[in-house]
């Protein structure tokens, strides 16, 4: 029960939700950058949402499958064909064995999830089964998928209640996104000004984009002196101005600390948009409370414990 990888795409990667409670000791969460879509394909695909998944970034994997199983493919759109033909996304499909699951070309989004029902048949690495590529840590042997790899499933079945599993598409396009944030914990070393540029300008995503960090290209945001702070932790969405004043967001596997000043720190619940950012895309931040974060969050893990009960078999 297994899936061999003919091609590994651009960077293909097993992730689940993280490494939790070894920052301590230098070793990142990592884990999915969008969450929300890998909770989603897991719950399409009957697993817990925790399972273990394929991330693959802009330039999907070719996968022939040795055995029958459910998947489901949530984020990104790069654009899913099972035998050359195309196949839906945010849906449970059952596909065959022998049959050969590829990617065309990314649509809209960065990042596409595959879960399979079952799970995979990865060890666990700090209770994870996350990929740190910079530490070669889990995943498959810490690295990301190669040609020839072959990967199991813990178990493998075609579901009862398939027609029950759809979803509206979450990643829509849009000309301008807009990340919201909270302000600081750095944000008093900024001048007026240059709190003002970073909320009321467009930043364009470079090129400069990995499971790191984003880096952005815009108007430049003034500090008071410079950007430069004796280094603390990082969180994931924390957006680092350098001294230059162009903001950097950090994502699942950035250092556990850093020496920048964080202007602001992306919310939780809009990792989802994030995580499907590419090059050339527009972004913008808007500021909200603690409290709207947490109760836009609340409201997401609602929504997702929704559709878990809806589609449990």
């Amino acid at each position: 029960m297994s899936i061999t990888v003919l091609d590994p795409g651009l960077l293909t990667t097993v992730q689940d939700m993280g490494r939790v409670g070894y920052q301590q000791f230098g070793i990142p969460v990592s884990g999915a950058i969008d969450p929300r879509s890998a909770a989603i394909a897991n719950i399409l695909a009957g697993n817990a949402q925790e399972e273990a998944v394929l991330e693959c970034t802009l330039m999907g994997p070719r996968l022939a499958f040795d055995c029958g199983n459910t998947i489901a493919i949530t984020g990104g759109d790069l654009t899913p064909v099972l035998d050359g033909k195309s196949v839906p996304m945010y849906q449970a499909i059952y596909v065959q064995k022998g049959q050969i699951l590829h990617f065309l070309a990314p649509k809209t989004g960065c990042r596409a999830y595959i879960a399979f029902m079952g799970g995979l048949n990865i060890p666990e690495v700090m209770g994870s089964r996350s990929t740190y590529l910079r530490g070669k840590l889990g995943g498959l042997e810490g690295r990301k998928l190669q040609k020839g790899d072959v990967i199991g499933f813990q178990k493998a079945s075609i579901l009862q209640d398939m027609e029950v599993r759809v979803l509206t598409p979450e990643f829509v396009p849009q000309q301008v996104y807009t990340l919201r944030v909270i302000p600081g914990p750095q944000d008093s070393d900024f001048l007026p000004e240059g709190i003002q540029t970073f909320f009321t300008q467009t930043y364009s995503v470079t090129h400069d984009f990995d499971r790191m960090g984003c880096r952005l290209d815009g108007p430049a945001i003034r500090h008071i002196k410079d950007g430069n702070i004796i280094s603390d932790g990082i969180a994931f969405g924390a957006v680092q101005v350098p001294s230059e004043g162009k903001p950097i967001i950090m994502l699942a596997d950035r250092q556990t600390v850093g020496g920048y000043t964080k202007i602001a720190t992306v919310i939780t619940a809009d990792f989802r948009i994030l995580a499907q950012l590419k090059a050339g895309d527009k972004v913008r931040f808007q500021p909200v409370s603690v409290q709207n974060a947490q109760s836009i969050l609340l409201a997401q893990r609602t929504a997702l414990r929704a559709l878990s009960s809806i589609n449990t078999c």
